[in-house]
């Protein structure tokens, strides 16, 4: 664990910890919880860090082991201190400290204060920090404890850097690194080498400061060699950090095509593992090896398509690369607002144009966090915006009135949701994801554009972004998205790959809904039932010859096996966010129960459609949110992924809750265009717009995106 071969810890672990309890060794099976909660933490997967220490605190307090209980506190402590609840990290520190200096544990002591430091850090407590690092430095020095003073010393440094004394920080960076080099700390030299790297970048040197990122970066990339994929994926979350400043680094020297680079290699890394592994049986146990610039230019020209890739490089900086088929490059950076979080964009441009009614046939007025609204005996001119809602209490305001005034009032007085003022979010977003950059996009509305977007612009309506002149993005432009550049490329290997033998499709509609419960403690409920949903499926069964599965006869049961025997997979029913079996990847699609009584008989979770090996060259979840789930570096984890991943080169998912009815006619529109010309990103363009033409609100036609292969 402490060389950084973290997967081989944990097997290790588990197995000394089922001999533990099938002896009842309990000191044994305390110290194998203690240790896989800690590598656990190292590799980002927090919830399970805390599960496991938590088990081991209540036998080391059962048994009266002293030490163990002091080693659990403290990394508990830590752990809680990166999640950013640092009062509870200090609280359970403190504890720590108490029993070590009881007990005489230098070392525990030594940790403990360390920990301590960094608790005070984060809230911006600096000269507390270094007082207790101080202290962490001396005892680890005096006992011989060469991890502690690395660990220390740079922590030190941090602090020292954020009160502005950066010649003191780079002194005690070089120090940490020394030692970690030294004892062969794989992820402590790595950490040195970040915050090396940082610190040159911001005191102006840019070729010392990408020597020390680069080397930072191979050490943190050979770390996930050998880790399961949600390992990958969450450890890569705690150092992506590091990718941001060396890309901000290179444009500082002018290098953009070099950053273009870097941020093609932080982008979807654990998916394209994964699809590598599929497409080549021999698994390749050496760090994974990056498209070069030639090789994006070939990929951009193989898919004749404009590749715009987006890198949030922070909060105030967004760059921008666009590459044409022809392979030429161009780089833009925008300066993001201040006053308005990208993030918060993002969802206002989502709660703007949707109402919360997921695929029903209600037209209740029922507004969200960020709609414009007109009440009942309204005695202003002006709309309301909904600030928040609370048991069906909104809090409002005025755009006219001092920040932070509102009033409350009941849902039931909202006689409209006011569209003219939905579009300002849509404008915004244009002016920033698409203005930039419009120069350089086809003018041909047939050519395709993919967008590779990165965190929060995954979930980006990128159809329904408006320009000054009120023309949506679809009206312009044809247009799908990507986990990355390399995904793209491999996507379109796999599709190569289909086996011709597999021709038929596979069409769900409305199955007799599942009784669901999303979480611990919440009462079970049957989801809704989607009458809309069942009539899509006749009629897209009718258009790709074959029998649609309904009602009671769409049992998973039924389902699952004829998933890889399809060629196009139609699922028309409820999406659900929600991480059922606590697997790590959110998401579920609702099929009919099986009849086993049980709590969420019927649901195909995202987790299992991971473990398939899926033929068909096109799935369309024509269901609610089936493009959300937990945004990282690798891209919204979730059904979708887990379909790439099960080797789907093309999918269709939704952004938001979809209208019943709306969805209906432009899944229909949309098999009846790709039956005409074969082409599923025109396919979906066109029934975009055919169906704007009934349904001219966003909110029933911009939901959908194409993601892989056109």
């Amino acid at each position: 664990h402490s060389l950084g071969n973290h997967q081989k810890a944990i097997n290790f672990l588990k197995k000394s910890l089922k001999i533990s309890q099938q002896i009842y060794d309990r000191p044994g099976e305390a110290i194998s919880l203690n240790v896989l909660g800690s590598t656990y933490n190292v590799l980002g997967d927090y919830q399970k860090a805390i599960d496991f220490l938590q088990k081991s605190l209540k036998i080391s307090q059962q048994i009266g082991n002293r030490p163990g209980e002091a080693i659990s506190l403290n990394v508990l402590g830590s752990t809680y201190n990166v999640l950013g609840n640092y009062q509870k990290a200090i609280d359970l520190h403190q504890q720590s400290l108490k029993i070590s200096q009881q007990i005489g544990d230098r070392q525990g002591e030594a940790n403990s204060l360390g920990n301590l430091g960094s608790a005070y850090y984060f809230p911006g407590n600096y000269q507390k920090a270094i007082d207790f690092l101080q202290k962490s430095l001396k005892i680890s020095q005096q006992i011989g404890n060469r991890r502690g003073e690395a660990t220390a010393l740079r922590s030190l440094g941090i602090a020292y850097y954020s009160l502005g004394d950066h010649t003191k920080a780079i002194d005690f960076y070089q120090q940490s690194l020394e030692i970690c080099q030294q004892i062969s700390t794989r992820d402590g030299e790595a950490c040195s080498l970040e915050s090396l790297g940082s610190a040159f970048f911001y005191s102006g040197n840019f070729t010392t400061a990408e020597t020390y990122l680069k080397l930072g970066i191979e050490i943190y990339e050979s770390l996930r060699i050998g880790l399961e994929d949600k390992h990958k994926i969450s450890i890569f979350e705690t150092h992506s950090g590091i990718y941001r400043t060396l890309q901000q680094v290179l444009v500082a020297q002018n290098k953009t095509n070099e950053a273009l680079e870097i941020a093609e290699r932080r982008s979807a890394h654990a998916l394209v593992e994964l699809l590598k592994q599929d497409l080549s049986p021999q698994p390749d146990k050496q760090a994974p090896k990056y498209p070069s610039l030639e090789q994006i230019q070939q990929i951009a020209q193989q898919q004749d398509a404009t590749l715009v890739t987006y890198s949030l490089v922070s909060s105030k900086k967004l760059y921008i690369w666009v590459i044409s088929p022809t392979g030429k490059i161009e780089f833009r950076t925008v300066d993001l607002p201040q006053e308005t979080s990208l993030k918060e964009l993002v969802t206002n441009g989502q709660a703007c144009i949707l109402l919360d009614q997921c695929r029903n046939d209600t037209n209740q007025t029922i507004p969200t966090a960020g709609d414009w609204v007109k009440l009942k005996d309204d005695q202003f001119s002006e709309p309301w915006q909904v600030v928040d809602i609370q048991q069906n209490t909104l809090k409002l305001r005025l755009e006219s009135w001092e920040k932070g005034t509102t009033i409350q009032r009941p849902i039931t007085d909202v006689v409209e949701i006011v569209d003219a003022f939905n579009r300002q979010h849509l404008q915004q977003l244009h002016q920033l994801l698409i203005q930039p950059i419009a120069d350089l996009l086809p003018k041909d509305e047939n050519d395709r554009i993919i967008f590779i977007p990165h965190e929060q612009l995954f979930l980006v309506p990128f159809p329904a972004l408006q320009d000054e002149d009120g023309k949506y993005l679809i009206e312009k432009h044809t247009i799908l998205t990507a986990q990355s550049i390399e995904v793209l490329s491999l996507t379109h290997k796999k599709r190569q790959q289909l086996p011709d033998s597999v021709q038929g499709a596979l069409v769900v509609g409305n199955p007799t809904m599942p009784i669901v419960r999303t979480s611990a403690g919440k009462t079970p409920e049957q989801l809704s039932n989607l009458p809309h949903a069942e009539t899509e499926a006749v009629e897209i069964a009718q258009l790709l010859n074959t029998q649609p599965l309904t009602g009671k006869n769409a049992t998973k049961a039924a389902i699952v096996p004829k998933l890889p025997q399809a060629r196009i997979i139609h699922l028309a029913t409820h999406g659900l966010l929600d991480d059922f079996k606590g697997l790590g990847t959110p998401g579920a699609i609702a099929l009919a129960p099986s009849g086993t009584g049980e709590v969420n008989d019927g649901l195909l979770t995202a987790g299992e459609l991971f473990e398939m090996k899926l033929n068909a060259e096109l799935v369309v979840l024509s269901a609610c949110k089936t493009g959300q789930g937990e945004i990282t570096s690798d891209g919204v984890i979730g059904l979708s992924r887990s379909l790439i991943a099960a080797g789907v080169p093309s999918i269709i998912v939704s952004l938001w809750s979809v209208p019943d009815a709306p969805t209906a006619d432009l899944m229909t529109r949309f098999y009846q265009h790709l039956d005409k010309n074969n082409n599923k990103a025109e396919a979906l363009r066109q029934a975009m717009l055919d169906t704007m033409k009934e349904h001219p609100n966003p909110k029933d036609w911009a939901a959908f995106t194409l993601i892989g292969e056109p």
